[in-house]
């Protein structure tokens, strides 16, 4: 089964850290950009940061920059959202996307998205 998973949620006081994992299964990643969202209660899904499928280009929503960081490790399939310093308005389900544009006339995307982990951040 091609599917995502991602892992690494749980409770953190504000100021806390932590990691989140997506792990993909059934395929590879080495193609795939990905990407980490959230979306707290009521609130539209928003982009936190994303990565190239090298590792070599990374971006972050203003809101995370410089306490949240993205990074791969292919040979494991994972891509990893370590986060720093959290804060009141981080909770959210945070999801990772993975994207590739294959390379057919119509440069058809396929994508794969995760079922989401919890987190919250209370003290």
């Amino acid at each position: 089964q091609l599917q995502l998973v991602e892992s690494g949620g749980g409770l953190v006081q504000p100021g806390g850290s932590l990691r989140l994992s997506c792990a993909a299964s059934g395929f590879t990643l080495d193609y795939y950009a990905i990407g980490w969202f959230r979306q707290a209660p009521g609130k539209e899904r928003e982009g936190v940061s994303c990565i190239s499928h090298r590792g070599d280009s990374t971006n972050y929503a203003d809101s995370v920059k410089g306490r949240f960081t993205i990074s791969r490790d292919n040979a494991k399939n994972t891509v990893y959202l370590q986060m720093n310093s959290l804060k009141p308005e981080d909770p959210a389900i945070y999801y990772c996307r993975a994207l590739v544009l294959l390379s057919d006339m119509q440069l058809t995307p396929r994508q794969y998205w995760g079922q989401g982990t919890q987190v919250t951040v209370s003290s």
